[in-house]
């Protein structure tokens, strides 16, 4: 029953939170069409255009993947959803959150990246700066607060441990389990 509902108020949080930062927004910047201007640069250098899509594409891809594993790590290891008002029971440190304490976050700028390279776009690249800025200030002036809280000394090793931003290679320590 936990995890049924914690499946359920992920997804929902999925749609609303990451949807509207990467699908809505970007979306309503651009009708999902290349700017015109864009078009014309990227046709003046030879390959520009097959690998500005290539670019585009891996990055989407990697960063939908990397952000769909941490939703549901968050389920099935933490019992709980990536949404403030229904939080974890278990704090999640397994997978990419191994190699750096925001994936998600990290994933969502992957994303609208790749998506201001598919579309040429000045004004994705400027919402990207945007909402990378204001995803910053959420992890610095709310999260980790939050985390340091409610899961203490686990998480102060945790953060000693993990990079917030820059992924690294995982360093082991034996009193966080790595599931």
């Amino acid at each position: 029953m936990i995890r049924a509902r914690a499946a359920g108020g992920s997804l929902l949080f999925l749609v609303v939170a990451p949807g509207t930062v990467t699908g809505l927004v970007p979306w309503a910047l651009t009708g999902w069409r290349s700017t015109d201007s864009a078009q014309r640069l990227l046709a003046a250098v030879p390959g520009a255009r097959a690998a500005t899509t290539t670019l585009g594409v891996l990055l989407v891809v990697a960063g939908a993947a990397v952000l769909l594993d941490g939703f549901v790590r968050f389920v099935v290891q933490g019992l709980g959803t990536p949404a403030p008002v229904a939080p974890t029971e278990h704090l999640v440190v397994s997978g990419a959150y191994r190699c750096v304490r925001n994936p998600m976050y990290v994933a969502v700028v992957t994303i609208l990246v790749g998506e201001a390279l598919l579309l040429g776009s000045l004004a994705v690249a400027l919402w990207t700066m945007t909402a990378t800025g204001a995803m910053a200030l959420f992890v610095r002036l709310h999260e980790e607060p939050s985390l340091s809280r409610r899961f203490g000394a686990e998480y102060a090793d945790y953060r000693a441990r993990v990079p917030r931003w820059v992924p690294r290679r995982p360093r082991s320590s034996p009193s966080v389990d790595h599931r």
